[in-house]
């Protein structure tokens, strides 16, 4: 039962990795994610778009669960992950003007391949330009302008049946460290937090099902917790001063930020009683097989008393909210008309990778 409190990043192939499936008949996750390498990129479109849907049948049959999340960083810009003909919109900020109809084209290709959850929109603040990491992924620089798209986007997207998981909570926009490779810091208090970067998330509190948080630390909040695992930030904020009372999952644990955090005893436990429901453990960033010893550890814990029923319990029902709300896509391959009436909607992201991917900032 606690292995619904996973989200698993597969490792980097087209077929269910043998030990992938061994983690997911383990675990039985919530769900699993989708990255760049479970992609035949370089094969025609009914090529790779078969062999992924056999994945994503592998997934779901490796969870043995009628409900499970199928998972995708989809932003646009440097964040993409899928191959074409799967549209490569441009960054969000180029796309503010018309965020509903992105979200509706990206809702329509995501479903067509099985995916039920994007880790979309960034609802950050792009207030820092020494930012590293967010930039023109945010839709502005005010929080009035990010709540006006964000909240288009979220509408169209989830009219196509993809729900949406804004992040970062509580925020990323103010930061000078990419918490891929280190542990930002931010001098900022609550009420510095309530006058920008928590708008836009009180803004589509009811609008969701999902939030993920940032490995970003608030000294002033909670001193040396990052809000992946503060209680203060997710509990009494996000749910009680906001109202949020979706799931909520945290960004990957492999990445730097937090990742040599996770190998401390009672982190995972922490997660959890912080009012967290989920934790992340992507290969790309980390060994997922570290996701037996967490669970192990959230057992024990359990058996021990220091992860108590009601909280169990509170979590776990959160999580099934998501699952049921959540559709399960046939995928399907779409018509060229398709794409073509797609690629009008907004500008195109045009960078490439050295083998022809856009080249994503996630898994650069």
């Amino acid at each position: 039962m606690l292995g619904k409190h996973f989200l698993i990043g597969l490792r980097p192939t087209t077929e269910l990795h043998p030990d992938d499936r061994r983690l997911l008949q383990t675990l039985r996750p919530a769900g699993v994610i989708a990255f760049r390498g479970n992609f035949a990129a370089d094969a025609p479109y009914d090529v790779w778009h078969g062999k992924f849907a056999a994945l994503v049948a592998e997934a779901r049959e490796a969870i043995g669960r009628d409900h499970v999340l199928v998972c995708i960083d989809h932003e646009g810009g440097t964040v993409l992950r899928p191959p074409r003909p799967i549209t490569p919109f441009t960054f969000a900020r180029k796309y503010v003007d018309r965020a509903e109809a992105v979200g509706h084209a990206m809702g329509i290709e995501l479903a067509s391949l099985g995916v039920n959850v994007n880790f979309a929109p960034v609802v950050d603040i792009d207030s820092n330009p020494a930012n590293p990491v967010i930039g023109p992924r945010a839709f502005a620089s005010d929080s009035d302008a990010v709540i006006a798209a964000a909240r288009s986007f979220i509408a169209g997207m989830q009219a196509e049946g993809v729900l949406a998981c804004p992040k970062h909570f509580p925020g990323h926009g103010d930061t000078a460290v990419d918490s891929h490779y280190g542990l930002p810091v931010v001098d900022a208090d609550r009420a510095a937090l309530a006058a920008r970067e928590l708008k836009p998330f009180a803004a589509v509190a009811h609008d969701v099902h999902l939030v993920m948080t940032a490995h970003i630390m608030y000294p002033s909040i909670e001193p040396g917790v990052p809000a992946t695992m503060s209680r203060i930030l997710v509990d009494d904020v996000l749910r009680r001063e906001l109202g949020y009372g979706g799931a909520i999952v945290t960004d990957d644990i492999g990445m730097r930020a937090v990742s040599t955090m996770f190998d401390a005893p009672g982190a995972a436990t922490r997660v959890i009683t912080s009012g967290t429901d989920m934790i992340m453990v992507c290969s790309h960033w980390t060994n997922t097989d570290r996701a037996y010893r967490l669970l192990e550890e959230l057992e024990t814990a359990r058996a021990q008393g220091s992860l108590d029923e009601a909280t169990i319990a509170r979590s776990s029902a959160r999580i099934d909210a998501l699952l049921a709300a959540a559709p399960t896509h046939t995928p399907r391959r779409l018509d060229p008309d398709v794409f073509a009436a797609h690629a009008r909607i907004a500008p195109l992201h045009a960078a490439k990778g050295a083998a022809g991917q856009t080249v994503s900032l996630e898994e650069a």
